[in-house]
């Protein structure tokens, strides 16, 4: 991971890299240095910051008290992260919470795991401080609609609605709930469409930061859209070996190009 590594005995300086969408964070861990270190450095950043060490008091806080953003590790006394993750994802409440995943384990079957059960990033331990407040900061602006595109009116492919000033994607007139890295995924296909996209680029364009997490998290997120919005089945077209592209027009390509 590059940036500088900080210690809580030796801190380093924390600069605001963006203008920032404050919110209230809850960060669950269970080694209290490491949540100590994250709450601090979200705190100097201007956000709000709380701390639950077991994965038990999770959903019970969140229902008292819906964050704004959740840092997750993934090994936890009491109930894992993955489980966590997956139950927050089943809830129509908070089916849309952004979830950054911490954790040691960084083999790449465990991002895809965090991924595949709706988590929107995933930073492996050791990381930065200041470039997890960054990942943090740059989530909280895309959940709350503040993407770096300007937003004008709502972007239309066939039955497929995405309002950026709502932050709302519509099927046929059907709510769907999307992360907020979906909906930034999606946005991103939807005008570029027509172009073929390589999974490296994407990374970069889309998730940014230097993501670490590996080209399978394009894929992660190429199924979950497509398991969401049946209409890019076919129209979300895979370049063999190479990328992604969203057709030009919803029936112009079968997936496997």
């Amino acid at each position: 991971m590059s940036g500088t590594r900080c210690t809580l005995t030796s801190p380093c300086r924390a600069e605001r890299m963006f203008p920032e969408q404050m919110g209230h964070i809850l960060i669950v861990e269970d080694d209290k240095d490491i949540a100590e270190l994250v709450r601090h450095y979200l705190v100097l950043a201007g956000h709000t910051a709380e701390v639950l060490g077991s994965g038990g008091a999770v959903l019970p806080r969140i229902a008292e008290r819906r964050p704004d953003l959740l840092v997750l590790d993934l090994m936890l006394p009491g109930v894992p992260g993955l489980d966590i993750c997956r139950a927050l994802r089943a809830r129509p409440d908070t089916a849309t919470l952004p979830i950054i995943m911490v954790t040691a384990r960084g083999e790449e079957s465990d991002r895809v795991s965090g991924l595949e059960q709706g988590a929107d990033d995933y930073v492996p331990k050791p990381f930065s401080p200041r470039e997890l407040v960054a990942r943090v900061g740059a989530l909280l602006r895309r959940s709350a609609g503040g993407s770096p595109v300007p937003a004008g009116g709502p972007l239309v492919y066939g039955t497929i609605t995405l309002d950026r000033d709502r932050h709302v994607v519509l099927e046929s007139g059907r709510d769907v709930a999307l992360t907020a890295k979906e909906f930034l995924f999606l946005e991103y296909l939807m005008q570029h469409r027509g172009r073929v996209r390589s999974r490296d680029l994407l990374l970069r364009e889309v998730w940014g930061y230097n993501y670490t997490g590996g080209t399978r998290t394009v894929d992660v997120h190429v199924r979950r859209l497509r398991e969401k919005l049946p209409l890019l089945t076919d129209a979300l077209v895979t370049v063999k070996q190479f990328g992604y592209k969203l057709s030009d027009t919803p029936s112009g390509e079968a997936a496997g190009a």
